[in-house]
């Protein structure tokens, strides 16, 4: 088995680690051993390019369990947790290519390793596999039935690779699912990259003013934690709708412009590029901490800000201090990669367990339907969704109400009326 891990010898930590996220998956749980017995997956090749993490390898045991012969590779370079990455090569037999903190050069060329076992489906997490397989892997789209995509970045990717009619083979939107967003982006993005910035600074939130660039599932819940920790929170947005509902939910609302000059704490979750530039980074205090939570470093224009300083160093781990030509500082974190990942552990299990239950899913659709699919992006269906949420009440010990007769009836007539 061909593989590339910093140390097998990591990997009895990791093994606790991973089964110590397993006993709060529990939806996952529950697919794996359906998985197990029906094995709907069987034969299937599968690339996974995913945060190298506890919570994904639950995953990538789930799928083998269903019978798909898998390999993993990391979607940040920042974010593998070696240690798993060993347990999953030495305990479970699953070939891993991750590194943590590896370049660039090394990041691709895992990329290339995973694609390397000519895979029938492709698992992204930013739609890496992806943009290689319409790229310089074209010859190994012939091997492919479709893929999945779990975040926000990846689907926004791929729905302009549809739009231009360019999209290879049917891919499903994970990230799309309402079991997903409205938990993994907003609770989870929220904990996570709280739990990041604090490790990475240990600093007190209470009486800040943080800044929230970007007003989606993942900024809203960022913005939500923030506040509960004492934080004056002011929204950056473009979109109307969005910036309006940030203003009603009792949040300042300002220009990046506007916000650079007084707040103590940036965080972009937008996923787009540039979204704090070097006119900001020249406005802001003293020491302002600057973050990102967004898929890619790409919204924080760090090459922008180097012209601007005269100097740049390593203050403590995950800390680079750029000090500006006007003598103030601006702190960097984590490079401008995913905050919550590089120096945290990324969402708690217990919502990750919902999105990798929709990943799960979401393969076995495409393995049992990809004859019939599409050259396009597919929502999940809402009857997977409901699968997902009721499950996870259940687990929780939750219990709801069911429509009568009369009131089923009520909502799908029209002659009851008032």
């Amino acid at each position: 088995m061909k593989y590339d891990v910093k140390n097998v010898k990591l990997a009895p930590a990791g093994k606790k680690r991973i089964l110590w996220a397993e006993k709060q998956m529990d939806v996952l749980r529950q697919i794996s051993a359906r998985f197990a017995k029906q094995k709907p997956l069987k034969g299937v090749k599968m690339a996974a390019c995913l945060h190298v993490t506890a919570e994904t390898a639950n995953l990538m045991r789930t799928l083998k369990a269903g019978g798909a012969s898998v390999v993993l590779c990391a979607s940040n370079p920042l974010s593998t947790q070696d240690e798993v990455a060993a347990s999953l090569v030495k305990d479970f037999g699953i070939p891993v290519f991750a590194r943590n903190n590896i370049d660039r050069k090394g990041y691709y060329r895992h990329l290339n390793s995973a694609l390397d076992t000519k895979p029938n489906l492709s698992m992204d997490d930013g739609a890496d596999l992806v943009s290689l397989l319409h790229t310089k892997r074209k010859d190994l789209v012939k091997h492919i039935f479709g893929g999945t995509e779990e975040t926000t970045t990846g689907v926004i990717r791929l729905k302009a690779l549809a739009e231009q009619k360019k999209l290879l083979y049917p891919i499903v939107a994970v990230n799309d699912a309402q079991t997903k967003h409205f938990f993994d982006n907003r609770y989870g993005t929220g904990q996570s990259t709280l739990d990041g910035i604090i490790r990475a600074t240990n600093i007190l939130l209470a009486g800040k003013t943080v800044v929230v660039a970007g007003y989606g599932w993942c900024g809203r819940g960022f913005a939500l934690k923030a506040k509960a920790m004492g934080a004056k929170v002011i929204v950056t947005e473009v979109e109307a709708v969005k910036a309006l509902e940030a203003v009603m939910d009792g949040f300042e609302v300002k220009t990046m412009l506007q916000a650079a000059s007084v707040g103590d704490i940036f965080c972009t979750l937008t996923g787009d590029i540039h979204v704090i530039r070097k006119e900001h980074f020249a406005k802001m205090k003293n020491n302002a901490v600057v973050c990102n939570s967004g898929h890619f470093d790409v919204e924080l224009d760090l090459v922008g800000l180097k012209k601007i300083s005269k100097k740049v160093e390593t203050v403590r781990p995950f800390v680079q201090a750029y000090t500006l030509k006007n003598g103030r500082a601006v702190n960097v974190l984590a490079e401008g990669r995913l905050i919550n990942l590089a120096s945290a552990e990324g969402h708690p299990a217990s919502v990750m367990d919902m999105s990798f239950a929709n990943q799960s899913l979401a393969a076995e659709f495409v393995v049992k339907n990809y004859k019939h699919l599409e050259k396009r992006v597919y929502d999940v269906t809402q009857k997977t969704d409901d699968y997902i949420a009721t499950a996870k009440l259940k687990a929780m010990g939750v219990s709801i109400d069911k429509l009568t007769a009369e009131q089923q009836k009520y909502l799908t007539s029209w002659e009851m009326g008032t």
